[in-house]
């Protein structure tokens, strides 16, 4: 007699690819239309399935885990950070927790550069004045930009994505920096010609650029505050790729208001979706709806680390993305 089939609940659409799939390994319910669940449906959810597959915009927290039910065993969880989820409230409960870490360092590294190249040559500003037919022809003076060669990159976080950013950013002729809870391999920084520094402080009061790189933990919560901010050189720009709520965006926007920031390119935000409407008024800010990961071959690539993750735990051995509170 065959075995049980593990009842997987799916809350977004994910690539026809993965889906069909996970029809043929598991009972699943995919998630039609491809809206967000309300907390209500979540737990009802967690109550029906053994495995759950979140993502980022699925806040599992400890009261909504006190609901689950004695069935749920697996929170596969659809992208890398899982700082959605309460992990340690979840390992409590006997409920193992993975992720797909890896999968969209070199896309997301892609949109970094995209990031830079947009707000210090003023691309959006370019393609608003083309689409609104206001270009009256070439002139020496206008729609100047600067040149990113030479500049100094500040990268805060050197993992998957701060390399493959560094990485990058060498071919565009930057000088390469960065700071991390410890310094990477000499090799590492050998190939990349990064120079490390300890002090946050001190890299990001002699950047041209910063970009953001780490996961969102209690410890990295607002580490670029106000007082950080200021310390900012008047002609940097800060992008950020990584969690929103790494940055004190309040201070950001008054930053860029008062000139005392050149620049920003925003990929995520502080509140989700609900940006600082301020931002939006700006012709030196670059924003965008969190796409940094967002190609069909790292949407197909993250599924399949989930289906994996799911198969290895259907067959009695440990996912190899399990996540275990504090190694973030």
């Amino acid at each position: 007699m065959p075995a049980k089939r593990l009842s997987v609940i799916v809350t977004r659409r994910l690539p026809e690819v993965v889906e069909t799939r996970m029809k043929e390994l598991f009972d699943v319910e995919l998630r039609d239309p491809d809206i967000r669940m309300s907390r209500d449906e979540l737990a009802d959810a967690m109550k029906r399935c053994d495995v759950l597959v979140p993502c980022v915009t699925d806040q599992i927290d400890a009261g909504l885990l006190g609901q689950a039910g004695e069935r749920l065993k697996l929170i596969a969880n659809y992208g890398a950070g899982v700082d959605h989820i309460d992990v340690a409230t979840a390992r409590s409960r006997g409920i193992l927790v993975s992720n797909t870490p890896g999968v969209g360092a070199e896309d997301t590294a892609d949109m970094v550069m995209g990031l830079i190249l947009g707000v210090v040559r003023r691309i959006p500003e370019g393609m608003a004045e083309m689409q609104a037919g206001r270009w009256s022809g070439w002139s020496p003076m206008a729609h100047l930009g600067g040149r990113i060669g030479g500049r100094r990159l500040g990268i805060l976080g050197m993992g998957r994505i701060g390399q493959a950013v560094a990485r990058r950013a060498r071919v565009f002729g930057m000088q390469i920096h960065y700071h991390n809870r410890r310094k990477v391999h000499p090799s590492v920084e050998q190939e990349l010609e990064a120079t490390y520094w300890e002090s946050l402080d001190q890299m990001i009061a002699r950047m041209d650029i910063i970009s953001v790189n780490c996961p969102h933990t209690p410890s990295t919560f607002h580490l670029l505050n106000a007082r950080r901010l200021k310390l900012l050189k008047p002609t940097a720009v800060v992008v950020n790729t990584s969690r929103g709520e790494v940055i004190d965006e309040n201070a950001l926007t008054r930053g860029l208001r008062a000139g005392e920031i050149a620049g920003a390119g925003l990929d995520v935000f502080e509140h989700g979706h609900e940006v600082n409407p301020r931002l939006r008024e700006m012709n030196n800010v670059v924003l965008l709806p969190h796409m940094g990961s967002a190609t069909v071959e790292g949407r197909i690539e993250m599924g399949e680390k989930v289906l994996i993750n799911i198969k290895t735990f259907a067959d009695g051995h440990r996912p190899p993305d399990q996540v275990v509170p504090g190694m973030l």
